[in-house]
């Protein structure tokens, strides 16, 4: 996929070097902003592609869910309703191979999504070295050169952060999926037919959807911290820094998306084609998903909403920090880098998980709290002058 898109590009260069260069000073710009519009024009296909991937595992699950099966003379009230017998037991591996198909459709409609973003965020940082071009003068662009340190920094650090985000936003999942477990074997009976409660079945989408929303604050405020923050430190270190985030961010995209699609069709090929589930070897199949489903459903596709933020945002950022006096800006950008790293360590350490159950995890952070100030307090005291 990237070097499809690659390729893509080199084209519209090529294209514009024969056709356009008479009319514009810079025709490969142009031409990459074509790219980017022809591959959104693109959209409804590949939202529809990448939609049916939830629908065939919304399917199967709600046949399971329903346990339609299992309820009293139900083949014979489908027959006298609808005037066919049902086979369960087809329909259920129908169901299964189709998710099976769903995951192999995502999987290629993510790196799709994603590469418009790249396209698109690669367009958009020319507009922002056309924009320094001017405010500072620049009568080449001599300054943007590979070897200067400010580049070379920017790119480490905007992979840095494209790893991070992965790593963090895998963390929100685990973390809330623990946790759910964790007040499903205290709360709900799993053996036995008993159904859960509507209360239990609350109390787990509300667990899931805490720590996402924490998940979410987290990461939100680290990329938006870190684009202000490196945005006053110095324009061609961002530069340099929003072209790696749309470099690095777009192959652990891709990378993610197949590798999760191929960990889920795994469980799917034990299941349906070896029927072998209950056995080791799904066990086996069912923990790599575990680390599939993260990969394909979290981090890949949310790499697309942090490389468009991250690049129109800073585009702005950049304009207001260098119309700031120098001093200003930096002390501006060690703010926002002091809250981005305090949202760093939040995103793993204050997400990890421990053996302690929700409300002792909770009593535990309260006494870790009250010991951190107390520390802090001291401190503060031994540096203060004695008033007699």
């Amino acid at each position: 996929m990237g070097l499809t898109i690659a390729g893509l590009m080199l084209a519209a260069y090529a294209t514009s070097l024969s056709t356009l260069s008479g009319f514009m000073i810079y025709p490969g710009v142009f031409a990459f902003g074509l790219v980017a519009f022809g591959m959104l024009g693109m959209g409804p296909v590949t939202i529809a592609v990448d939609s049916y991937g939830p629908v065939a595992d919304n399917a199967q699950s709600v046949f399971e869910l329903s346990m339609i099966e299992q309820l009293p003379d139900i083949d014979r009230e489908v027959e006298e309703q609808f005037g066919f017998v049902p086979q369960f037991e087809k329909g259920k591996r129908m169901l299964e191979e189709n998710d099976g198909a769903g995951n192999t459709f995502k999987a290629t409609a993510k790196p799709m999504l994603i590469g418009t973003a790249v396209v698109g965020a690669t367009t958009m940082s020319f507009s922002l070295i056309l924009m320094l071009k001017q405010h500072f003068g620049w009568a080449n662009l001599e300054t943007l050169s590979i070897v200067d340190p400010r580049i070379i920094l920017g790119f480490l650090m905007g992979g840095s952060v494209v790893y991070w985000f992965c790593g963090a936003s895998r963390q929100a999942v685990t973390t809330g999926a623990y946790r759910a477990v964790d007040y499903i074997k205290q709360h709900i009976k799993l053996s036995g037919t008993e159904k859960a409660s509507a209360s239990d079945s609350n109390e787990v989408v509300r667990i899931c959807t805490k720590y996402a929303q924490y998940g979410m604050l987290n990461i939100f405020v680290v990329v938006f911290s870190l684009a202000l923050a490196f945005a006053c430190f110095d324009a061609v270190f961002f530069v340099g820094y929003l072209i790696s985030i749309a470099m690095f961010g777009l192959f652990m995209a891709i990378n993610m998306a197949n590798a999760g699609g191929c960990w889920d069709n795994a469980k799917k090929i034990v299941e349906v084609e070896l029927r072998q589930k209950g056995s080791a070897l799904h066990a086996a199949t069912v923990i790599g998903d575990i680390v599939g489903d993260p990969f394909k459903d979290t981090s890949s596709v949310a790499l697309n909403p942090v490389i468009k933020f991250t690049t129109l945002f800073g585009i702005l950022a950049v304009e207001i920090a260098v119309n700031l006096q120098r001093p200003v800006a930096l002390a501006s950008g060690l703010f926002f880098l002091l809250i981005g790293l305090i949202f760093v360590y939040r995103s793993f350490y204050c997400m990890r998980i421990s053996n302690l159950t929700p409300a002792a995890h909770i009593a535990e952070n309260v006494r870790k709290e009250g010991v951190r100030l107390g520390a802090l307090k001291k401190v503060a005291q031994a540096l203060m002058p004695k008033v007699k």
